[in-house]
Formats: C-alpha cells, sequence, structure tokens
C-alpha cells in the first residue's frame, strides 16, 4: 500500500476549513472527513472524554459501520489508555494481538487492521482523542504522526473557541435583555438609578460644584 505525501498545503487546507465553522458538530464532521481522505485510510473517530464515568464518547466519524460504532461502551481505561494517561500518540500495529485493543473481534470484523490513537487537548486540558483506522497493517510514521496530533490541536482549539464563543453570546443576549426598554416595568429613569436599594436617596452625598 503506498502511503499518500502529507504536506503543509493539505494541513491548511483542513485548518482553513475548521477555522470559518462555528458549530462543534460541523468542526468534528469536517476533521474526521479531512483526516480519513488525507491519509486514504479506512476511516477516523473522534471522540470526547466523560471522566467521570471513565468513557470516550463518540462525537463523530467517517468511514465507519454503525455496526462498529455501536459495539459498545468505549473505556477510557481499557480501550488504548495510554494515549489519554500519557497524552502522547500510541499506534497499534496488529489489532489482534494487542492487549490495549477492547473490542478486538469487532475491529477485526470491520476489516481494521491497525489503529492509531492521538490525544486533543483543550486549554492545557485533555478533552478527547482522534483515532485513524487502516485496513491493512501500517507502520506509522513520524509524518503520520505529526500531522494527526497537528489536526488534534487545531480541533481541540475550535471546540474551546466554540465553547467561548457560545459563552459570549449567551452574556450579550442576557445583557441585550436586561437593557431592553421594552422589557423593564418602567421606562422612567431617574437620577438614582443604578444605586443600591439599601443605600437611600437621602443619604447619597452632594457633590461639590
Amino acid at each position: 500500500m503506498q502511503k499518500p505525501i502529507v504536506n503543509y498545503e493539505t494541513l491548511l487546507k483542513i485548518t482553513k476549513a475548521i477555522s470559518v465553522l462555528r458549530d462543534p458538530d460541523e468542526i468534528v464532521l469536517v476533521t474526521v472527513e479531512g483526516v480519513s481522505t488525507t491519509l486514504k485510510v479506512k476511516g477516523c473517530a473522534l471522540f470526547l472524554l466523560n471522566p467521570k464515568h471513565d468513557k470516550l464518547e463518540l462525537a463523530g466519524s467517517y468511514g465507519l459501520s454503525d455496526e462498529y460504532l455501536a459495539k459498545g461502551p468505549v473505556n477510557a481505561l481499557r480501550s488504548i489508555p495510554g494515549a489519554l494517561k500519557d497524552q502522547q500518540p500510541v499506534g497499534i500495529y496488529d489489532v489482534t494481538d494487542d492487549p490495549r485493543i477492547q473490542y478486538p473481534q469487532a475491529a477485526v470484523k470491520e476489516g481494521i487492521a491497525s489503529i492509531l490513537s492521538v490525544p486533543i487537548s483543550s486549554a492545557r486540558k485533555l478533552i478527547g482523542c482522534l483515532r485513524i483506522y487502516t485496513t491493512d497493517p501500517w507502520e506509522f510514521t513520524l509524518n503520520d504522526v505529526n500531522f494527526v496530533q497537528a489536526v488534534g490541536q487545531l480541533v481541540g482549539m475550535a471546540l474551546e473557541l466554540c465553547r467561548i464563543n457560545r459563552g459570549l453570546k449567551e452574556s450579550i443576549d442576557i445583557l441585550k435583555t436586561m437593557r431592553d426598554p421594552s422589557l423593564l416595568k418602567s421606562k422612567r429613569r431617574t437620577p438614582f438609578e443604578g444605586v443600591p436599594k439599601s443605600f437611600a436617596p437621602d443619604k447619597v452625598p452632594e457633590t461639590s460644584t
């Protein structure tokens, strides 16, 4: 199997595609499809970490069957745990002979030979992982790993920006609601507007002129 050449131009295309999106679901879908088509692999999946239950929850995938995706809950402590615990890329050359694979039989049935798992961080906090799946045994090169790591960092930042933008939008909407005259009980303005209720008007110190 001839491996594709991953260059900066390819990474730039994915970066541009992600940068113009503001919806987390769209960012995930663009990412998994972009990685799959660039590396010409069977598929790609992005998981988000649920630290409370030590689970990896599927955020989006490309090229993988519904049957494989529904194989069962993905345990963060059993499914290639090193990528999460050590926050380092982990390559699995043979899914049939590696104890770090949680569902080896499901992987074989899906036609998966090798898996690369790369952690995704946001604001220095681990939030999930990006995994690629190949049909042929694949010895992942440094170029492969660097590319997937770079995409993982980009999608982590993009998801964090979505969270921040959503929070800012909600705050702005609240401020607009508070300032909307039509939603105020009274449209009357007084010199003491904004003064705490515990601060009676007659106790407001006079300013010298």
